[in-house]
């Protein structure tokens, strides 16, 4: 079988005879270095899974931006050079995939594949039809729910300050954007921020840790026998797709006595119905339900954690932090009704400080890739597969790409710096991943990022930002890469309006 050679380019040597590169000898995947495994359990003594994606950076800085290590008998072959990711991920779907054991894995728990997880003719079905509903233009015509959901976010924040209550910040920005995603995908209101129902959100907090754990387990005992958290995650699970199917149930009603909302649709959910009636859409009920599922988590997880990491990162770092409450005292003058799609666009600095939080906080700090078929990764032949994992962070952690690389620098996203560029920054660093299945949420998540920020930087002073030891915060890898118990005070920099 012909070999795709992905990335042996930097491998070539001078080939007189010809006059051109020839590559150097193929490497086989035993040969490459890494850490020692025992038996059985192959590395596992040496990471702590909370902290995977630490470990295997430290990995990297022995044994070099390719090498093989094992989880449990698993062997995994771990990248790190962002060109060689680069050219993996543009090669998406059709050489390389997402691995099987997710799609098993979520499959067991009775999850529907969205187009997260979903591979081959149907992800370019789903694919079409998510990224239909996540235009900026259906983006801006839902901005006014937007806008709501980030004013009860001040209003909550506002009651806060007002008795100097420390804040839970993961846990507020969770309902944050658990609501926006509910309102602005759904059309349903559930206002976690101003109830103490939380339906929705308690459930959806299970999943992404209850994936990771299972994907990492040694053994699957899960199919053999339930323990008392196993079932608690399949109540979860349940009452989540329960909740998916009133959604979609009424999101049809709506289309059935208004006809007009076919050609206009007033959420996201309406218009991916919309396109999978498409005649040959090849998307079917059950890619609609794995999709609203996948919106619910990521729209909820993913964000929520990227304006936490943003709001440390800004607390540590107190001129970029001036910075940034001018620009959003500027774009609203003292009223968040001020806010419109235009300004918020306008909002420069605000999303050079959430791109560089991202670039030193990924929260997805790895991918997990398999091949299709046998290829050539780094001059290393890999057999069909093969499990992947690519590290993202340890290159924008070199000075050969950053200057300052662990400095909290917004200014390398607007300007050349240090003989950098900003195209540099943004071929490296890459928070919504690469090439076709490049997150379609990322314009929605920008857009929630920046009205937080602005509402939070224009309304208040950030008094402090505190972790439970009250040193560095710690990263914890479940799925994502969350802050552990990062707690905020503030209070209010303007009266009302």
């Amino acid at each position: 079988m012909p070999l795709n050679q992905l990335d042996a380019q930097h491998n070539a040597h001078s080939n007189p005879e010809h006059g051109t590169p020839a590559r150097a000898p193929l490497l086989e995947l035993k040969d490459l270095p890494g850490p020692k495994p025992f038996p059985i359990i192959g590395n596992l003594h040496q990471i702590k899974l909370p902290r995977l994606h630490a470990d295997i950076e430290q990995f990297a800085k022995t044994y070099g931006p390719v090498f093989k290590m094992y989880l449990g008998a698993q062997l995994f072959m771990i990248v790190t050079d962002h060109d060689v990711i680069a050219k993996m991920m543009r090669d998406r779907p059709n050489g390389f995939r997402r691995p099987f054991q997710l799609r098993q894995v979520t499959s067991e728990m009775g999850i529907k594949p969205g187009v997260f997880s979903a591979e081959g003719p149907s992800w370019q079905n789903q694919r079409r039809m998510v990224m239909a509903s996540f235009s900026p233009a259906n983006i801006r015509r839902y901005f006014p729910a937007l806008l709501r959901v980030t004013q009860r976010l001040e209003k909550r924040w506002v009651e806060s300050a007002s008795v100097d209550k420390i804040i839970d910040l993961q846990s507020d920005l969770m309902r944050y954007t658990v609501d926006v995603i509910s309102g602005l995908a759904f059309g349903k209101d559930i206002n976690t921020l101003e109830s103490k129902e939380e339906v929705i959100q308690q459930h959806l907090d299970k999943v992404f840790p209850a994936v990771y754990s299972r994907m990492t387990a040694l053994v699957p005992y899960w199919r053999l026998i339930k323990l008392p958290k196993d079932k608690a995650l399949d109540k979860s699970v349940e009452v989540i797709n329960a909740n998916i199917k009133d959604f979609i149930a009424q999101a049809r009603e709506r289309l059935e006595k208004q006809p007009a909302l076919r050609e206009q649709p007033e959420n996201l959910l309406e218009a991916m119905i919309v396109a999978a009636d498409e005649e040959g859409s090849g998307v079917t009920d059950d890619d609609v339900v794995g999709n609203v599922f996948t919106m619910l988590l990521a729209g909820e997880d993913t964000t929520a954690t990227s304006i936490s990491w943003m709001i440390y990162l800004l607390f540590q770092n107190p001129t970029a932090l001036k910075r940034a409450q001018d620009e959003a005292e500027q774009a609203v003058r003292g009223n968040l009704g001020e806010l419109t799609p235009e300004t918020v666009a306008e909002l420069n600095y605000i999303e050079a400080c959430a791109l560089e939080a991202m670039r030193l906080k990924p929260v997805g700090p790895l991918n997990s890739l398999e091949p299709l078929q046998e290829t050539v990764v780094a001059n290393v032949r890999v057999p069909a597969r093969t499990s992947i994992i690519a590290l993202i962070r340890p290159d924008v952690l070199k000075e050969e790409y950053f200057h300052n690389a662990k400095s909290f620098n917004p200014d390398r996203w607007l300007t050349q710096e240090g003989g950098h560029s900003t195209s540099n920054a943004k071929r490296i660093s890459i928070p919504f991943g690469s090439g076709p299945r490049i997150c379609p949420g990322r314009y929605l998540a920008l857009m929630e990022i920046k009205m937080a920020m602005v509402m939070l930087l224009n309304r208040f002073e950030i008094i402090e930002v505190n972790t439970p030891d009250g040193g560095e915060a710690q990263e914890l890898l479940s799925f994502t890469m969350v802050p552990v118990g990062l707690k905020m005070r503030i209070r209010q920099r303007h009266s009302k309006n």
